[in-house]
């Protein structure tokens, strides 16, 4: 609507200053063909061919003293915006045929003119700039389509490894219950689930928390000491190596933490282990953390526990390595400490 106003007013003032200002006629085209622009967006095809005719009556029967031909190269421009090539080439192609057709007709005016070739030189810019103009589009709106894919993997990520450690452990002592025969076991096994019950609700609220709040709700390598106790309290004989703590990123942090947390996890549900080794080791510029257990050693499942590790090490810029042998299976991440290298 505010284009539409101002084309109307420089063609207006234009047109009017001239030294033969044109008639009723020619002012009603003047403001039909403007007119139009203010819904050239909702229908672009139906604006372009509306300009196309007023331009196509006013030149020949008004006069050539009105810029008027810019409502059809705005028109233009709006259907290459839009992606309506093939309509644009259209109404284009029936401009040019026109013109040329009036040229020849005419006694005074001659192909060779400028004029022509201006016009050319017009529809031409006005067909790439709009081109260029959706290409700048589909490539914002193909950005925001990855970010929103990338959000949405993230977030299951987080819900997987927040969730997935505690309910394995729930899963592993809800199964000593039943089985047990002794009542102080069993109960020591229910006290168990409620602990990891809790410890899950409480991953999740600040998994949550994380994802739209501050970076200091984010678990890092300091709380790694909790994840150590969780498997002590399924039976696992584990040792701690943690080295000297230093500040690191919080998204380094999380991601050692979340390594730990996930290997843990598979040593727990799948290996069979009886003892496990975590190794935290601070260098100046760079974080290893090595997680060993004695476990079967079988084959690694690329299911979403190992995706995750692995999407979460490439996007901090480092380098994960999961190693299954007879004495067991042995993870190694290296994550930068100054981040993505």
């Amino acid at each position: 609507m505010v284009l539409a106003g101002l084309v109307l007013a420089l063609v207006l003032s234009y047109t009017l200053a001239q030294p033969e200002p044109p008639g009723w006629f020619g002012l009603v085209l003047i403001v039909l063909s403007c007119g139009v622009l203010a819904v050239r967006r909702r229908y672009p095809v139906a604006v372009a061919v509306a300009t196309m005719i007023g331009v196509g009556l006013y030149y020949p029967l008004v006069g050539a003293g009105s810029p008027v031909l810019l409502t059809l190269m705005l028109a233009l421009y709006t259907l290459s915006a839009e992606g309506r090539l093939r309509a644009a080439a259209v109404v284009a192609g029936i401009t040019v045929v026109a013109t040329l057709a009036g040229e020849l007709a005419s006694v005074t005016r001659h192909v060779d003119d400028v004029a022509m070739f201006m016009l050319l030189g017009w529809i031409v810019a006005m067909l790439a700039l709009g081109r260029v103009k959706r290409q700048v589009e589909i490539g914002r709106e193909e950005e925001a389509r990855r970010r929103a894919t990338e959000e949405r993997l993230r977030i299951a990520r987080e819900l997987h490894d927040a969730l997935g450690h505690h309910l394995s452990l729930i899963t592993v002592q809800a199964g000593a219950a039943l089985h047990a025969g002794d009542p102080e076991q069993s109960t020591g096994a229910l006290s168990a689930i409620k602990d990891a019950s809790k410890q899950a609700l409480q991953e999740l609220r600040s998994t949550l928390g994380v994802l739209r709040a501050p970076a200091d709700a984010t678990p890092g390598l300091d709380r790694v000491g909790e994840l150590l106790e969780h498997a002590r309290a399924m039976g696992l004989a584990v040792t701690a190596e943690l080295g000297e703590p230093r500040p690191v990123p919080p998204e380094i942090g999380l991601t050692g933490y979340r390594i730990v947390q996930e290997a843990l996890t598979n040593t727990i549900r799948h290996s069979g282990a009886s003892t496990v080794v975590v190794r935290i080791r601070y260098g100046d510029d760079e974080v290893r953390v090595e997680i060993e257990d004695n476990g079967s050693g079988g084959p690694i499942t690329p299911g979403g526990g190992v995706r995750g590790m692995r999407e979460r090490v490439r996007a901090a810029g480092g380098e994960l390595t999961m190693t299954a042998g007879e004495s067991g299976l042995l993870v190694r991440a290296r994550l930068p400490i100054g981040g993505r290298r």
